[in-house]
């Protein structure tokens, strides 16, 4: 019972910052001009891979939205070895994550936690920049469209961040976050106390533990912190709860078949090796080198369970989960598309958060004839209005990552 009520304070200590950092991507995302970052990313070299690390750690990207995202990043122009640091960097670290980390860690974890993402991506774009790039330079389809929002007032201008950051982003990673919470209160009320201290002289053993146990789940960069909290609660060392933050939201089974699909074996593999290395090394730096004084957050809330939690930090909780739950009604609440005429309707598989939405839509406008384009998650369906061809829209969709189902 008392572990229960310590993650329920570090839930109470996190959502203030949560909903501080998703008003950030907010900004993050209507103010960034859309094309700023593939400008960058084109060269085969080591300044496109770092660039693509810097811009990738800040990004609120869940998961699952960070993969059409790169692959769309790659079809306009950016090289593999760029493609694969921004696929690494980004899921691990976000502005939101970042700030729910210092909320429950304290400073040197949430520095450590981008500054050790930052690291791994750029040796993974680097080794495949020198042992997987492409020959020929990448064809660019990107076109000269400006950002939206570049012309409106700035009443949309906010309209539109406080949609991104509290509809759009609540959204994707709402339902992870959930499912976040719910394991972290499972391992905080069944995991017996002394568990994990039996693997506390064999750190190597413990990590390797967490790797294979982040493989098949599939959960977000800020929904890892609640598990990794409660394993550290439990006594999980705050080097293996560094290695499930970092691997668990960059290493999936969904996501290794996305990247050995589009990008290749090798590249793959690569991707894989840099996470799992990285993760380990930073971890075994962290139990073997850093003092235990930077991680008191953690442990204060193991003897802190009775203190009571400040009126502000219980009203941004309830508001928190507020917002989820208008969210996720907003996003599977029956939508009526008027059908058009010259409106054609393809059924796509993958689509499962609004970046997976916005890049089928965005890249299937390039197409000649294409006046506009709708995509639903919750169905599936993407419908297109004015001339579009079969087989161009199929080529768009697998190069993203998708799945190309059939022609409705």
């Amino acid at each position: 019972m008392e572990s229960a009520l310590s993650l329920l304070q570090v839930i109470a200590e996190m959502t203030p910052f949560l909903l501080f950092g998703f008003l950030c991507a907010g900004i993050l995302h209507v103010l960034v001009p859309k094309n700023f970052y593939r400008n960058y990313l084109a060269d085969n070299s080591f300044k496109s891979v770092l660039l693509a690390a810097l811009f990738g750690i800040p990004l609120p990207l869940c998961s699952c939205g960070v993969l059409p995202t790169a692959m769309s990043l790659r079809k306009e122009g950016a090289s593999k070895g760029a493609t694969t640091s921004f696929m690494t960097a980004t899921p691990q670290t976000g502005v939101d994550s970042i700030l729910a980390t210092y909320s429950v860690f304290g400073l040197p974890f949430a520095v450590i936690r981008p500054l050790a993402a930052l690291i791994t991506s750029v040796f993974s774009g680097f080794f495949v920049t020198v042992f997987d790039n492409d020959s020929s330079k990448n064809e660019s389809v990107c076109s000269d469209e400006k950002n939206k929002t570049e012309n409106t007032g700035f009443g949309v201008k906010i309209k539109e961040i406080l949609h991104y950051a509290y509809v759009a982003m609540l959204q994707d990673i709402g339902p992870r976050m959930l499912l976040g919470l719910f394991v972290a209160g499972l391992i905080a009320v069944f995991l017996p106390d002394n568990f994990l201290l039996s693997f506390s002289d064999k750190p190597l053993l413990e990590m390797l533990a967490v790797i294979i146990v982040a493989l098949p789940m599939y959960v977000c960069a800020t929904g890892s912190i609640p598990i990794a909290a409660a394993l550290m609660l439990k006594g999980l060392t705050p080097g293996a709860a560094l290695v499930f933050l970092m691997a668990g939201p960059a290493v999936s089974l969904a996501s290794l078949m996305i990247v050995q699909k589009v990008l290749g074996l090798r590249t793959m593999i690569i991707y894989v090796f840099s996470i799992v290395i990285g993760a380990i090394t930073f971890g075994l730096l962290i139990d073997y080198m850093a003092p235990m004084e930077w991680f008191t957050d953690i442990e204060m809330a193991k003897q802190c369970c009775h203190v009571q939690i400040p009126l502000w930090k219980q009203i941004s909780t309830i508001l928190f989960f507020a917002l989820i739950f208008n969210a996720l009604l907003l996003k599977y609440k029956p939508k009526q598309n008027k059908v058009m005429e010259n409106s054609i309707t393809y059924k796509v598989g993958g689509m499962s958060c609004n970046h997976c939405k916005m890049t089928v839509e965005t890249n299937l406008m390039k197409l000649e004839g294409v006046t506009s384009v709708s995509a639903d998650i919750a169905t599936g369906n993407v419908v297109i209005e004015g001339t579009s061809d079969e087989n161009s829209v199929k080529n768009v969709v697998e190069s993203l990552g998708f799945t190309y189902v059939e022609r409705l």
